[in-house]
């Protein structure tokens, strides 16, 4: 079995804030590929995922801004920044392969745009669903439930909102959703999280990743510039609305193609412990990238 390192390194973007990642890999030269987490994650929520590619590819996984051992998300927050920051890395490590899961698929979608020269970009479920949502709405109501200290109720506004989760979350009521995450998140503090941060820490990262999809979805045109060729990844069990995301996405980019991993849904990305299968997508990821 290939011997996986892993390094703490950063980088800083354009406006000067820190962004730290690690680099998991194994020994000697290999092509390198960044993977960019989503909502309610940081790095370590995926880092199951680079120690299976780490046999081919070195990885490079970052902290998004606000998360983990980055710096703020800043007043001047928005897909800009975010692009900056993705750019930041690109340049220092020098990949040209993007993975990016939920709303870092949004990310790295928008900075194939701006870096004609990044070559690939896995995209898995990108939520560009909230066309029948009122994002002002919901993010009054999402942060009135945080400065509450109501972060359990919180959570469920943003969750439905996005279409996160399996399709039985849309039917279940409201009061057992909140019951079910506040179960959660005392069992996680109990038990702890790993290298994850706990979703408590994370709640307030949902307003942010809030604004950036909002922003993303006001100039999906846009995209069809894209000249990078694009896996659009899903799967069988994900919400509608993330499935029609990705139908709309496969009729806009000029270089993509589409797989569906079936009997899997919004968390296959991410570790065991959260319910992933980060093998099995590695196995679909590096059929692409080869």
């Amino acid at each position: 079995m290939t011997h996986v390192q892993t390094t703490a390194r950063s980088v800083t973007s354009r406006d000067g804030t820190t962004i730290a990642y690690r680099v998991v890999g194994g020994p000697g030269p290999r092509p390198g590929v960044v993977l960019l987490h989503g909502a309610m994650q940081a790095g370590p929520s995926n880092v199951e995922l680079a120690r299976a590619l780490a046999g081919a590819y070195t990885c490079y996984v970052p902290d998004r801004r606000g998360r983990g051992a980055s710096g703020p998300c800043g007043a001047g927050y928005g897909l800009q920044r975010e692009v900056e920051d993705l750019d930041a890395l690109l340049t220092a490590t020098g990949a040209r392969d993007v993975i990016g899961v939920s709303s870092g698929a949004v990310i790295a979608l928008s900075t194939a745009l701006a870096r004609p020269d990044l070559r690939r970009v896995v995209a898995f479920e990108p939520p560009l669903n909230l066309g029948d949502t009122d994002p002002t709405g919901l993010l009054e109501r999402f942060d009135r439930e945080i400065a509450e200290g109501r972060v359990a109720r919180a959570l469920v506004t943003g969750m439905l909102a996005a279409h996160l989760g399996p399709p039985v979350l849309q039917v279940l009521p409201r009061w057992l959703l909140e019951r079910l995450t506040t179960a959660f998140m005392a069992r996680q503090e109990r038990q702890g999280a790993g290298e994850e941060p706990r979703f408590r820490e994370l709640a307030p990262t949902l307003h942010y990743d809030i604004r950036l999809v909002t922003e993303a979805i006001g100039s999906l045109e846009r995209l069809r510039g894209v000249r990078a060729e694009v896996l659009l990844m899903g799967g069988s069990r994900s919400a509608a609305p993330i499935k029609r995301a990705l139908t709309a996405l496969e009729g806009l980019l000029p270089h993509a193609r589409r797989v569906e991993l079936r009997g899997l849904g919004h968390e296959a990305t991410c570790n065991t412990a959260m319910g992933g299968r980060p093998g099995r997508v590695a196995e679909e990821v590096s059929r692409f990238l080869t």
